[in-house]
């Protein structure tokens, strides 16, 4: 199983082949899913004793199962946060994977270690933070958030006050499921303020104010958001900043999606106070053009995460050892084991420069103000609200929330498009709307077009 023969080579020549059609193709189609009794119809039994072989597996997995699968990449894919990983990035990742660098540690992955690092410190660069902070690759958004939330908790519990306390934590209805999600699995509570909208300072103050002692005494950190997945909404980073100092909260940014917008000039200043957060999340996989999974965690004060973090073991002291001196990633985030995630992006910036990056940000901004404009001027729909960020909400006028699904479904059964419904809070009710996240450069006006047109 380990050794060389011709058989591996034959089919490393193999994988290499699709992967390289996979990268130059200029089109490549949409895709759909097959339920699973279709797939194993299709495939039969791939796991046996004596095993099927490697030309036999892979010839299903071209012929059937990698059908069955939609890129993220794909130009008319605009549903959820897309990804667009740039190709230079892509062919890293094979790099990565074939270097068998274990990303934890210095004394292991110190070249890869290093390149992630510099990597990071054009992210880092980007949010204004001060001198000293620096951050680390991540799965992704979850894993991020929960790392901060727990690095933040675990600074307030230094105070033996809070020891016993079960911490408390406020964000708005419109911040990610993840914040959700980590606030469980942190086992901390969470408050929502009851707006899609920007959340504001007022809006922060008013809840804070409406707390009772023993929710304040638990309360511990805020969350905002730097462009809203649902509809890119740009929280008041700056008001925000000012009550977690005023009240001594500490303050998490979920820049999950927005945050590749920090590079484009054109809405910079809507992130105005981002450089006042304790952390923030950024997801390189999204608009940062990298292959999954890459998600970011950045700190203010990197030392806090590395108290929260940092994993103890006989078998580890060698690590923290004079003589294998370095930056462990794993001392600022949930995870031990971890490849160097950050190593396609690295490749990416340093074959393609930081201002393609800036232009291909700025591109998914303007296919949104594209998009809203031709919503104007198209008599069967209309805008839900401003387009924000890369994001744009808009309505079928006439119609109900089953003909939203039924119009998702014909569309992707047809390989045309995946564009998905979505809600927004319009009044006491959540209304049923579609949705449009611009992150891929090579979406044409065209795209947008027959889109809107098949919705006629």
């Amino acid at each position: 199983m380990h050794k060389i023969d011709i058989e591996l080579i034959e089919m490393t020549l193999d994988v290499m082949k699709y992967a390289i059609s996979r990268i130059s193709a200029t089109e490549h189609p949409i895709g759909k899913p097959k339920k699973h009794e279709e797939l194993k119809a299709l495939v039969g039994e791939t796991i046996t004793e004596k095993g099927v072989g490697g030309e036999y597996a892979f010839n299903l997995w071209k012929e059937h199962l990698s059908k069955a699968n939609v890129p993220v990449d794909h130009p008319r894919n605009l549903a959820f946060v897309p990804a667009a990983p740039t190709r230079a990035a892509v062919m890293f990742d094979l790099v990565t994977s074939a270097s068998s660098i274990h990303g934890a540690y210095w004394m292991e992955g110190a070249g890869g270690i290093f390149c992630e690092n510099e990597a990071m410190k054009w992210i880092v660069s980007l949010t204004g933070l001060p001198e000293g902070a620096f951050g680390v690759f991540t799965s992704g958004g979850t894993a991020a958030n929960l790392s901060a939330i727990v690095t933040a908790r675990e600074h307030w519990r230094e105070d033996e006050t809070y020891k016993r306390e079960k911490g408390l934590i406020i964000t708005s209805i419109g911040a990610h499921s993840s914040i959700k999600a980590m606030a469980k699995v942190a086992d901390v509570d969470i408050l929502l303020v009851d707006s899609e909208e920007r959340l504001t300072e007022s809006d922060l103050r008013k809840t804070i104010d409406n707390l009772n002692f023993h929710q304040r005494k638990r309360l511990f950190a805020v969350v905002g958001t730097g462009g809203t997945t649902n509809a890119g909404i740009v929280d008041d980073l700056e008001g925000i900043a000012k009550v977690c100092e005023e009240e001594g909260l500490w303050f998490h940014v979920d820049a999950a999606y927005g945050g590749g917008a920090l590079a484009a000039d054109s809405v910079r200043h809507l992130f105005n106070g981002i450089e006042k957060a304790d952390s923030i999340t950024i997801d390189p996989h999204k608009w940062m053009f990298s292959p999954y999974d890459c998600g970011a965690v950045i700190y203010k004060n990197p030392e806090l995460a590395k108290n929260a973090h940092s994993q103890q073991g006989s078998y580890l002291d060698i690590f923290k050892d004079e003589g294998a001196h370095g930056f462990n990633p794993t001392d600022y985030q949930i995870q031990l084991t971890r490849r160097v995630r950050g190593l396609p992006l690295w490749f990416s910036l340093a074959t393609n420069g930081t201002e393609k990056y800036k232009e291909a940000v700025e591109r998914g901004i303007e296919l949104a103000q594209v998009a809203g404009k031709m919503i104007e001027e198209n008599p069967n729909v209309e805008l839900v609200r401003e387009p924000s960020l890369s994001c744009v909400l808009y309505r079928r006028i006439g119609w109900k929330p089953e003909d939203y699904t039924h119009w998702t479904y014909e569309n992707h059964d047809k390989g045309f498009a995946l564009v998905t419904p979505t809600k927004w809070k319009n009044g006491d009710i959540f209304e049923t709307v579609s949705r449009f996240c611009f992150i891929n450069p090579d979406t044409s006006e065209n795209d947008i077009q027959m889109i809107l047109d098949s919705m006629n």
